[in-house]
């Protein structure tokens, strides 16, 4: 297939989600990504839920498809120096270290550029380039409470309540991607190099967008609901199978058909019933009650299949296995096989874009911790010499090969 990115450059000095996954998701795009790990043991995510069993981290691949690795001392001088080298050949720098320890590693833009003055530099940080917090440390369970998010979810009798997913990072991660693509068009406009910054409370203000600005607009807050929504067409259900299912309908549409459909034709001329406000506002809780005993006489994917026939969107809550056994995730190619040599191939999801109709897909799994040192050092003009040197002095790595 097709991806837009090829000939594209990534030097990825990144670690653990919000990073890792930016520049996975542009190799996924054809870039060629060489992620730079230290030399001992790499980028931690390696030891991240690591079934052994398998031989894979599902945390380390997922973020880390389709790169190529190099194991490098970037606390040596000579270290700094063979980065620094990579970068002369690189269109886009992405970093996520913090932003004080990417100075004294003498990485920073001005240093970048310095030896690629159009390169694409994008820091991507916890709490934004500037403030008092500038380069203090942060993980996705922070950015999630100090952003906000957390204070917004869960039912309304629960405790500030954060999400399972790593919801920061993720969206962390799609601003870095977002970054570096407008960067690499910036570049193409003007002919100049430019410096991006991100961070994952930055990305998290800009996920709940409508919510905050509804507040400073307003004061108000939008109420935590039972069931995920207070209005009869915006909730979770339990079936009679014990299976949940969503409706999600924000217009007026298909109330006597949904009347029908439950078994109760006569509320569709009940008075209460009678207007949109009526069955969303002033008498949602009564509608809720005869709709959540209807729905106990049915499994939740009749309902669904009901539902939807008559315009009422609804949709199962599926878990992981039923996500990716989903027969529209299948033919989308979200889910897909990704080859793993000497084993069986795997299944992971992808990014869930199509170029010219065709699926992007992940090329192959993510590197051994710097199995391609050799190879990139070779492409950036160092002899072989040079590279025997440097591994023998601890430069270059990885260092159980050293």
């Amino acid at each position: 297939m097709r991806r837009p990115l090829e000939g594209i450059r990534v030097l990825d000095l990144t670690i653990w989600q919000q990073g890792t996954y930016a520049t996975a998701m542009l190799a996924d795009l054809g870039a060629d990504v060489v992620k730079v790990e230290e030399r001992q043991s790499g980028d931690p995510g390696r030891f991240a839920w690591l079934d052994r069993n398998l031989g894979l981290s599902g945390y380390f691949e997922a973020h880390n498809r389709g790169k190529r690795s190099v194991a490098l001392d970037l606390k040596h001088a000579e270290g700094r120096a063979v980065l620094l080298r990579l970068a002369a050949g690189a269109d886009i720098f992405v970093n996520n270290y913090r932003i004080g320890a990417v100075e004294r590693l003498g990485l920073g833009y001005d240093a970048i550029a310095a030896v690629k003055p159009d390169i694409v530099y994008v820091q991507a940080s916890g709490f934004g380039p500037v403030g008092p917090d500038a380069d203090a440390g942060a993980f996705d369970f922070l950015a999630q409470a100090r952003g906000g998010f957390a204070s917004t979810n869960g039912e309304p009798d629960d405790p500030p309540l954060t999400t399972q997913v790593p919801i920061a990072d993720q969206a962390g991660a799609l601003h870095v991607a977002i970054a570096a693509l407008t960067g690499l068009v910036a570049r193409h406009l003007s002919g100049t190099g430019i410096k991006l910054d991100t961070s994952l409370l930055g990305s998290q203000i800009s996920l709940q967008a409508f919510d905050i600005a509804n507040h400073l607009f307003t004061g108000h807050l939008r109420p935590r609901a039972y069931r995920g929504g207070s209005r009869p067409f915006w909730r979770e259900y339990v079936a009679g199978d014990g299976q949940w299912f969503v409706i999600g309908m924000l217009l007026d549409r298909a109330w006597p058909e949904l009347a029908h459909a439950i078994g109760r034709p006569e509320l569709a001329d009940d008075v209460r019933f009678a207007t949109y406000i009526g069955r969303v506002g002033v008498n949602a809780e009564a509608l809720i009650a005869f709709m959540d005993e209807a729905f106990l006489t049915a499994s939740a994917r009749e309902w669904v299949d009901r539902l939807n026939a008559i315009g009422m969107f609804a949709a199962l809550v599926q878990d992981y296995a039923g996500v990716a056994a989903d027969p529209q995730v299948l033919a989308n190619g979200y889910v897909h096989e990704v080859a793993y040599p000497g084993h069986d191939p795997v299944r992971m999801p992808g990014i869930g874009i199509a170029v010219d109709g065709e699926p992007v897909t992940i090329t192959h799994l993510a590197p051994q911790h710097g199995e391609h040192t050799e190879a990139v050092l070779l492409e950036a003009g160092y002899t072989w010499e040079e590279i025997v040197s440097m591994a023998e002095q601890g430069i270059i790595g990885p260092a159980n090969a050293g």
